[in-house]
């Protein structure tokens, strides 16, 4: 997840778990829209995303520009097939991608701690085939142990440096020689990457280096997926910046490219495998490091 996504969750909870607007300490989930609250209680862990949480339409209109583009689910399956597997996508969402998932899977099991798009995700649900959505999160899956062969998770702040506890949770319900897969954003290039950097005041190169060095250190395989988000309209790339970009970044971009409809947008693919024979995890395939 970028540092600005993930600056975006901590103000959208107050700065921190628990926080109450002006940084005063206030109870958990104080701040959060509607059931978000409750949600928050059950799964400490689980963080508000306002991108999707707050504006699940205009995030629906950028999934439908990742899919189209096609290049990112390609790379998944092609790194680990889940032909005729029970695949979990955790962190779901408003479950966009589970009809892809079911159109090969045997099973497929939606994850989601937020209420609202849970209950998106069960009405899409409803009309798949072995398709069903519960509540859960990270460090709280609702899964018995070894039940899966396949875990998806994109753009996941409770996958990344400090997310040992959500990793090992997804171990436990792998089962020996599953895989995890998680989509990350590239912050060294593309469009999208350059917008990245412009809006933290981290650097992109120490924002990669931390994700790669952490991945590297759990064994995993790390693919380069370059690829574009391409909109029906200008209007749509504007609300799809506005939701995951400060404001003045946004317009700062689009001003400067007045007559862009879309965007070059690279994504890092991190996979780690169960070992066969224990609990242990090891990279999914010989790759780059």
């Amino acid at each position: 997840m970028s540092p600005v996504i993930a600056d975006l969750i901590r103000a959208a909870a107050g700065d921190q778990p628990g926080a109450a607007p002006g940084g005063a300490p206030g109870p958990a989930g104080a701040g959060l829209p509607g059931g978000a609250a409750a949600a928050r209680s059950a799964f400490p862990d689980w963080k508000f995303a306002p991108n999707i949480g707050g504006h699940p339409d205009i995030y629906e209109v950028e999934n439908q520009a990742v899919d189209s583009a096609g290049h990112v689910l390609a790379a998944m399956r092609a790194l680990v097939p889940w032909d005729g597997r029970t695949l979990v996508d955790l962190g779901c969402g408003s479950g966009f991608w589970l009809s892809r998932y079911a159109e090969n899977a045997a099973e497929v099991i939606g994850i989601e701690p937020d209420p609202a798009l849970r209950t998106a995700a069960t009405a899409r649900a409803a009309r798949l085939r072995r398709t069903t959505v519960l509540a859960g999160s990270a460090e709280r899956l609702p899964l018995p142990a070894r039940s899966a062969d396949v875990v998806h998770a994109r753009f996941a702040y409770f996958l990344s440096p400090g997310g040992d506890a959500g990793l090992a949770e997804v171990m436990r319900v792998l089962r020996p020689g599953g895989s995890l897969v998680v989509v990350d954003n590239d912050h060294r290039w593309g469009q999208f990457a350059e917008l990245l950097a412009g809006a933290s005041a981290t650097g992109p190169d120490r924002t990669a280096a931390a994700a790669d060095a952490w991945w590297r250190e759990r064994g995993a395989v790390r693919i380069q997926v370059r690829s574009e988000l391409r909109f029906r309209s200008r209007a749509e790339l504007a609300a799809v910046l506005h939701i995951e970009l400060p404001a003045t970044v946004a317009r700062s971009w689009l001003a400067r490219n007045p007559a862009a409809t879309g965007l070059t947008y690279g994504y890092v693919l991190f996979a780690v495998q169960r070992a066969a024979s224990g609990s242990a995890s090891r990279a999914v395939a010989d790759g780059p490091r």
